[in-house]
């Protein structure tokens, strides 16, 4: 078991977790599935600046999480949008902790403040897991969405993920973080709890 930083060659096994919440849920809000290429485009064009991970087993991408652009005015800068997906077949595994824990690690290292969630509702497993990982609720934008033959609400969480400095410095870009000494360990802060789930 390994969580590692995503590379575009991961697009396949991305495509295929992420796929059915497209297809057959309302926990997106995409309609057309995704394909390879697509997925490929979207971890290269995220890896410019923010954090993408995935969890894989001996071999096979099980889980992925990753952290995007919050808002685009410059304000916002300290804040970061998260999603984790994790194939059915390894659900309460502890792999969405844990890739979150590494997740979170490696953005604080990057400076960013405030971790965002938006979940469709209702959705108590994803509720549960973002709760679990200290996550709180901030609102609920009210049938904000249309898919499946009706509407649906979207509620959003908040993390904070260190101290809110009084004055921060501007977040650090992820090749930034990747030559730091403690890098393996952000990585592999999640293992442990993928382990313990597995018991």
């Amino acid at each position: 078991m390994v969580i590692r930083l995503a590379t575009g060659r991961d697009g396949a096994a991305v495509a295929e977790i992420y796929r059915p919440m497209v297809a057959s849920t309302a926990i997106s809000f995409e309609v057309d599935p995704p394909d390879e290429r697509e997925m490929q485009r979207r971890i290269e064009e995220t890896l410019s600046d923010f954090p993408w991970l995935v969890c894989e087993d001996r071999g096979r991408v099980i889980g992925y999480a990753y952290g995007t652009c919050h808002r685009v005015r410059a304000a916002y800068q300290w804040s970061v949008d998260t999603s984790v997906y994790v194939h059915p077949d390894f659900h309460r595994g502890g792999v969405g902790r844990g890739l979150y824990t590494s997740l979170f690690r490696v953005l604080g290292a990057q400076g960013f403040v405030n971790a965002y969630a938006g979940i469709t509702l209702p959705n108590p497993r994803s509720v549960g897991l973002h709760e679990a990982m200290g996550f709180r609720p901030v609102g609920v934008y009210r049938k904000v969405g249309y898919k499946l033959g009706e509407w649906h609400d979207v509620g959003w969480w908040q993390l904070l993920l260190q101290p809110q400095p009084p004055t921060p410095r501007l977040p650090l870009n992820l090749r930034r973080i990747e030559d730091d000494p403690a890098w393996p360990g952000m990585l592999a802060a999640g293992l442990a709890s993928i382990r313990a789930g597995r018991l």
